[in-house]
């Protein structure tokens, strides 16, 4: 069963799924500079799998509490560039576009650099 947030406002209630939160960070994330693609890590054997863009929300975990969000990233980066400076605008832009797009608090976004990938 998939976890919901409620959001309520003045004209009633909306429910939002955790999967459309899920594909809101993804499309935010692989939109930043510096992505590859988002990853898929298989926990039984520690295999990477790359995903396309109908798969994103694969490379994202979504816990929901109440009315806010904590968000774990999976990425892959592209060779050459700062992590550090990645992440740091990945953490940004998820935060900022899934709270713009929902309406929902983002509490945390963890990001786990999966892999380095030569263009």
């Amino acid at each position: 069963m998939a976890m919901e947030c409620i959001v309520k406002n003045d004209l009633g209630t909306i429910t939002i799924v955790e999967d459309v939160i899920a594909t809101v960070a993804g499309y935010a994330a692989i939109e930043c500079i510096g992505i590859v693609a988002m990853a898929s890590k298989k926990a039984s054997d520690g295999f990477v799998e790359l995903l396309g863009r109908e798969n994103l929300k694969r490379g994202v975990r979504v816990a929901l509490n109440e009315n806010s969000a904590s968000i774990d990233l999976y990425i892959i980066v592209e060779y050459g560039v700062s992590i550090a400076a990645v992440a740091k605008t990945v953490i940004e832009t998820v935060k900022y576009r899934v709270e713009t797009v929902t309406g929902i608090s983002v509490t945390n976004v963890h990001v786990t650099v999966e892999g380095i990938r030569v263009q």
